[in-house]
C-alpha cells in the first residue's frame, strides 16, 4: 500500500513521549492562517525553488516540457508558473545546487516502517516511538493503518498528531493501533475557528469528545495573539471548553514564525507572518494561559516538551 509523505523527521523531541520519529503525511482540509507547515497543505506533490541557493546556469528551463519555469527578464531573476508544474522531477534531478526540490513523495508503507525502525533503540531508551502527523493524517486512512499495524507488529509505540477534521469512523477504526493521540483544538469559537482555518469546529469538537472516553489524548492549543488568543477572556473560553470536556492533558503551543522561508520557497506569501515575532505586554501571554489551566487541575505542558 502507498501513500503520500513529505517528510520523516528523526530525533523528535516535540511529538509526544520520549525520542520519537515523526511522519509526515501530506494533504489537510484545514488552511490555518498560522500554518507552519505549508508543504503540507495540499496533497500534490509541489516544487519548491531556493533563490539563494540557484547559480543561474537554467538547466531546468531547458528539460521543462510544461514551461513552468522560464527567466523573468524584468526582475533579472529565476521564475516559476507553480499552475503549471505537475512535480515530474525532471527539474529537479538538473539543477546544479538543489536549489529546486520537491515536497512530498510516494512511499509504501512497509518502506517507510523500515525507516522508523531504524532507530528502535532510541525508542527502547527513552520510551519513544513514532508519530504520524501532517497535514492531517487521516485524509490518507487506510495508508496511516496499515503504518500503524506495521509498528504494532514490531513493538513501536505509535502515536497520531491529528486536527479532528475527519469521520469518526477513520479515527475509530485506528484506535487500537494507537497508543495516543495529539489532538490539535485550534479555537472554541466557532465563527473564529472557521474564519481562520477554513472550516468549523463542530465536528472536531464531537470527535474529540468521543475519543476522551475512548483513548489518551493530549490536546494541543496553538496560541495565536490576536486569532484565538485576542485578550484574556479567551482564557476563560477554552477553560470551560476544556472542562466540558472533561480532559485531563494539554500541551500550550507558543506561535513562531520559523515557516517564513517555507512560503517564499513555495511561491506563496506568508500573510501571518508579523504575528507572535516582537513581544507586545498588551496581547496575552501564553504562560500566563498556560498557568490558569494548571490552576484549574489539568497537567500543562508548553511548546511540545512532555
Amino acid at each position: 500500500m502507498k501513500g503520500r509523505v513529505f517528510r520523516i523527521q528523526r530525533f523528535s523531541i516535540h511529538d509526544g513521549y520520549g525520542i520519537r520519529t515523526t511522519v509526515f503525511l501530506k494533504g489537510c482540509p484545514l488552511r490555518c492562517l498560522w500554518c507552519h507547515n505549508p508543504e503540507s497543505q495540499r496533497f500534490d506533490v509541489e516544487l519548491a525553488y531556493k533563490e539563494e541557493k540557484c547559480t543561474g546556469c537554467l538547466n531546468c528551463i531547458e528539460v521543462c516540457s510544461r514551461r513552468a519555469i522560464y527567466w523573468d527578464y524584468g526582475n533579472e531573476r529565476l521564475s516559476i508558473d507553480y499552475k503549471l508544474c505537475n512535480g515530474c522531477r525532471e527539474c529537479v534531478e538538473v539543477c546544479r545546487n538543489n536549489a529546486l526540490f520537491l515536497y512530498g513523495y510516494d512511499a509504501d508503507a512497509e518502506d517507510v516502517i523500515r525507516e522508523v525502525e531504524k532507530d528502535s533503540v532510541f525508542y527502547r531508551n527513552s520510551g519513544g516511538g513514532v508519530t504520524f502527523s501532517g497535514g492531517e493524517p487521516y485524509l490518507q486512512p487506510n495508508f496511516l493503518v496499515k503504518m500503524l499495524k506495521l509498528c504494532k507488529d514490531r513493538g513501536i509505540s505509535t502515536a497520531v498528531d491529528t486536527s479532528g477534521y475527519t469521520s469518526w469512523k477513520n479515527i475509530e477504526e485506528s484506535l487500537d493501533f494507537v497508543d495516543f493521540f495529539l489532538y490539535d483544538l485550534k479555537d472554541y469559537d466557532n465563527k473564529r475557528h472557521l474564519r481562520f482555518t477554513g472550516v468549523d469546529n463542530r465536528l472536531i469538537i464531537k470527535n474529540l469528545q468521543k475519543l476522551l472516553k475512548s483513548a489518551e489524548v493530549v490536546i494541543r492549543i496553538p496560541f495565536i495573539p490576536s486569532c484565538n488568543f485576542q485578550s484574556e477572556k479567551d482564557f476563560h473560553g477554552f477553560l470551560k471548553l476544556l472542562l466540558k470536556l472533561d480532559a485531563e492533558r494539554v500541551d500550550v503551543l507558543p506561535y513562531h514564525s520559523l515557516s517564513r522561508d517555507k512560503y517564499r520557497w513555495l511561491g506563496r506569501d506568508d500573510e501571518f507572518y508579523q504575528v507572535g515575532i516582537k513581544p507586545d505586554k498588551n496581547r496575552p501571554n501564553y504562560h500566563d494561559f498556560a498557568d490558569v489551566l494548571r490552576s484549574a487541575g489539568f497537567k500543562v505542558s508548553v511548546g511540545g516538551y512532555f
